[in-house]
């Protein structure tokens, strides 16, 4: 019995044929293929007996031309111009090396470079960060991931808002901008445009899905119209999200928004007469705090609420520095909540009708004490009670900016006062009271028209370390009216700005010009003017 071997086992390997090193190695060929064309470059054709003098010159150029391309771009000077081929050069050049070029342009240029080619698009649109959206067909057929996939800030106030066809009428509004129709007949006191015109809830949080599907770290959002499940599932695939702008708000979309544990800045708009109208009540309010404990800034703009609301987001709420108030709805009593919120720096109220009608007794309303600045813009003062309330529960504050409000007369200014008082902290640990003289360092006062020299300098003569004061647009406040007791005190500011009239304004911006004093600097006088004009006085006399 014979037995094989492990070499007879061996498969026996076909000789190479000629084909097979012809075609594998293929350097040779290339290296002759580049000889070939080299010799035909550099050896030039000899010329026929038939071709001319000038056809021989022309022959010679082209061969010229041929072996040095720089030959054709010369300049006077002698020197060569690269005569660069039609191709793109940045191909070179990597994704991310091109990015970090591109990046270091100005804003200015993104547009323009965005129409260099489709790279130079699409690398443009890895740049982009915040966008605001005014096509909601642009989200939902996934061109706006695509296009932008870097995205933080997303705007899709304008997006929600159905344009109509014959649209030419435009409606602006401190919150948004939109078109209507010119069919409408009038304002009526319970008209809402923009919810005929706002898109169903269905399609917002579907559109909600595709956006954080395409952008999860997403740090800004601003929307109008989502629900509790379209922000619940938004806040649980989006955890990197900071700021929060909802309108068209109520109690149980802020049962979704509760989700979003990082949320630090957050807008909510309940109700905007004649746009759209909205419920934010207590159990909301309640709701919020107890699931968003870190915000920073909170702005409630057309909401309801009481005492109970916002007691709940001081308690809840410990790292709240900033709260805005904005044309609120809000009970009688609210005001005492604010004292729950001990470490509140900023305190605003834009546009309200009113403050608080009945705060309750002055032993309820507590303070802020750790408040450092109080704003008023486009606010009513006209009740005495709630504006005294108000000062008191804002007794601590250095800051007050008042500015386009309507009813702060010199009684109404002498409320202030009581932020000039030394108030008491008491400390039950060590069984003392300490006292802080934390007064006014900064007053601004803009469109005061009510108020008078008299009644401003009643207050601030009572602000011994006030050392900032400016005053603008107080027709009712005169230069000539400045007692020497308040002129003594405006030398020791850092700062006056006093511009309480146009009068005032006109006189400080052109001075050293020589202008506004009645032509006398550039019309001078002509006798023979000056006898014509004594002569016709004679003659009416």
């Amino acid at each position: 019995m014979s037995f094989l071997t492990d070499k007879t086992l061996k498969k026996k390997k076909r000789p190479p044929r000629w084909s097979h090193l012809w075609l594998k190695n293929t350097k040779p060929l290339k290296h002759a293929l580049f000889a070939m064309q080299l010799q035909s470059v550099s050896s030039p054709p000899t010329p026929t007996p038939t071709t001319t003098p000038q056809q021989h010159q022309q022959q010679q150029q082209q061969q010229r031309q041929q072996a040095d391309p720089n030959a054709k771009l010369k300049v006077k000077t002698g020197t060569l111009i690269s005569n660069l081929p039609d191709i793109d050069r940045t191909l070179l050049l990597g994704d991310d090396l091109l990015l970090k070029i591109l990046s270091k342009l100005p804003d200015s240029q993104r547009n323009p470079n965005s129409l260099v080619c489709k790279r130079w698009l699409n690398l443009q649109g890895r740049l982009v960060r915040s966008l605001k959206v005014l096509e909601w067909e642009f989200l939902e057929s996934g061109r706006l991931l695509s296009r932008f996939p870097n995205l933080t800030h997303v705007d899709l106030l304008n997006g929600c808002v159905v344009r109509p066809h014959d649209c030419c009428v435009r409606l602006s509004h401190r919150v948004f901008q939109m078109d209507i129709n010119s069919g409408v007949s009038g304002f009526l006191p319970d008209w809402r445009v923009c919810e005929e015109n706002l898109l169903p809830v269905e399609v917002v949080d579907r559109g909600l899905r595709v956006l954080v599907s395409g952008c999860p770290n997403l740090r800004k959002l601003v929307v109008v119209g989502a629900s509790e499940l379209g922000l619940l599932s938004f806040a649980e695939d989006c955890l990197t999200l900071q700021e929060l702008e909802l309108h068209k708000c109520n109690d149980d979309a802020l049962r979704g928004i509760a989700a979003c544990m990082n949320l630090q800045i957050l807008k909510l708009v309940g109700n905007v007469d004649g746009f759209y109208g909205s419920l934010v009540s207590d159990i909301g309010l309640t709701i919020l705090a107890q699931g968003c404990k870190r915000l920073v800034k909170l702005e409630l703009s057309g909401c309801e609420g009481s005492f109970d609301g916002i007691k709940a987001i001081g308690q809840c709420c410990q790292m709240l520095e900033e709260l805005t108030i904005c044309d609120h709805r809000m009970d009688c009593g609210w005001l005492a909540g604010l004292s729950y919120c001990e470490n509140l720096k900023t305190l605003r109220f834009l546009s309200c009708k009113r403050i608080d009608p009945s705060p309750g007794p002055d032993e309820y309303l507590g303070c802020c004490p750790a408040l450092e600045r109080l704003h008023l813009r486009k606010c009513q003062l006209r009740d005495k009670k709630s504006l005294k309330a108000l000062f008191k529960v804002c007794e601590a504050v250095r800051e007050i900016v008042v500015q386009d409000c309507w009813g702060l007369d010199n009684d109404m200014f002498s409320m202030a006062s009581i932020c000039s008082e030394v108030y008491m902290v008491g400390i039950s640990m060590v069984a003392c009271t300490l006292l802080f003289y934390r007064k006014v360092k900064l007053l601004s006062l803009e469109g005061c028209s009510l108020l008078t020299t008299e009644g401003l300098e009643s207050v601030l003569l009572t602000w011994n370390e006030l050392q900032h004061f400016r005053i603008e647009s107080c027709k009712n406040i005169k230069d000539g009216e400045v007692s020497p007791a308040l002129s003594t005190f405006f030398s020791v500011l850092k700062e006056l700005r006093w511009r309480p009239d146009t009068r005032s304004l006109l006189a400080s911006s052109l001075m050293g010009t020589g202008m506004g004093k009645k032509g006398g600097k550039f019309f001078k006088k002509n006798p023979r003017l000056d006898h014509y004009t004594q002569m016709i006085h004679t003659a009416t006399f």
